[in-house]
């Protein structure tokens, strides 16, 4: 389907991409589908240094877009009888040192209170720190080609003290959907990656799809994103990670996608294409302290009880944006690319412009509600 041109038809939203770039992303590139023609448009650079415009449907690491495809695979392996959502995560997983009180949800919904490999953040505003894959600096920039298996990055998880008692309190960790990428291969004896392509992959047609495990690369055509550190003697560098292993986050972030199969993806999944009505209900119901359903963030944007279904992430350079009205009759997909750094500059940036974007295609002056997912540099 051919998509109207961004000076004909949707100035607005031009003008909100056009000043994220004046804001200080590098790259953006964004699609709406909703009563009006499907729209794409791109503002600002696919790669410094150059003169070309991002591809308005180029390829872009998702982050934590990753959560919501593992979530609906999991699902779906409920729907077959394979997986039940209330048994200890334990049985799955006997080799794993579980606590038997923390369940499939539990990991679904991050309740299980198990470590996040990629660091904990406290109330008291401590920071114990995870993996070295997320330490800032050089040293990211120095070993972004090593590889870390899923297990790996659990056992350290586990060998840490746990945040709370197992369905007590939520808090957000990665460690809950890499656990979920272990049961999934477990009980099927398949890949995640496998699974994914039968059960959501394949049906949709998401052929710009991937979970690319240790690969390195993205497919033609994309954006470049980048990380800034200073060196020793205060000389800021900025270095194009494009390319880097993405184990080191595992199913907390590591697929690659485009803005037409991100919108293809959750409006077949809030439209009921993928899901029965009963486990739509089921992902689609909030944990009451962050608006977190099973993969999904359930946000409202309004007095008049609008909702917004969505999940947006961060990786490196790289983010991605995705949102859609419950049944699924319009949605917001973006493609974001950055200078990141260990400082986290673009998170006000961030949650600026998706909450102007949120406000302009979903109608509601209180749409700033439907930004609480993850920000640049978290994923």
């Amino acid at each position: 389907m051919s998509l109207t041109p961004p000076e004909k038809d949707r100035p607005e939203l031009q003008k909100i991409i056009d000043g994220m770039i004046d804001s200080g992303f590098t790259g953006v590139a964004i699609r709406v589908h909703d009563e009006r023609d499907p729209w794409s448009g791109s503002a600002g650079l696919c790669k410094l240094d150059e003169t070309a415009k991002p591809p308005t449907d180029g390829h872009i690491r998702i982050g934590s877009n990753t959560k919501t495809f593992a979530a609906t695979t999991a699902l779906l392996l409920v729907a077959e009888g394979t997986i039940d959502l209330d048994t200890p995560a334990a049985d799955y997983l006997p080799d794993l040192p579980l606590d038997r009180r923390i369940t499939v949800r539990m990991l679904l919904q991050h309740t299980s209170g198990i470590f996040n490999f990629t660091g904990e953040y406290y109330e008291d505003g401590t920071f114990a720190p995870g993996i070295a894959a997320t330490t800032a600096g050089r040293e990211w920039v120095d070993n972004r080609f090593h590889t870390y298996r899923p297990e790996e990055l659990v056992r350290l998880s586990l060998s840490k003290p746990a945040r709370f008692e197992p369905g007590t309190d939520w808090s957000y960790s990665n460690t809950n959907y890499v656990l979920i990428r272990l049961l999934i291969e477990g009980v099927t004896g398949n890949s995640l990656a496998d699974e994914m392509e039968r059960l959501i992959l394949q049906p949709l047609g998401l052929t710009g799809t991937s979970l690319p495990e240790t690969e390195t690369g993205l497919a033609e055509p994309h954006a470049h994103g980048y990380y800034r550190y200073e060196e020793e003697g205060g000389q800021e560098t900025t270095v194009d990670v494009t390319r880097q292993n993405p184990s080191w986050i595992s199913t907390g972030g590591d697929m690659i996608s485009t803005t037409h199969d991100l919108h293809t993806f959750i409006s077949a999944l809030t439209g009921g294409k993928l899901l029965s009505a009963p486990l739509l209900a089921e992902m689609f119901r909030p944990h009451p302290k962050a608006g977190y359903g099973l993969g999904v963030f359930v946000q409202d944007i309004g007095p008049d009880g609008g909702k917004v279904i969505t999940h947006n992430g961060g990786m490196a350079g790289h983010a991605a944006l995705m949102y859609s009205t419950p049944d699924g009759t319009r949605t917001l997909t973006a493609a974001l690319n950055y200078v990141d750094d260990a400082s986290m500059s673009m998170a006000q940036a961030f949650q600026q412009a998706t909450q102007a974007l949120v406000q302009e295609v979903f109608g509601d002056s209180e749409a700033a509600a439907a930004t609480t997912s993850p920000a640049p540099a978290d994923v």
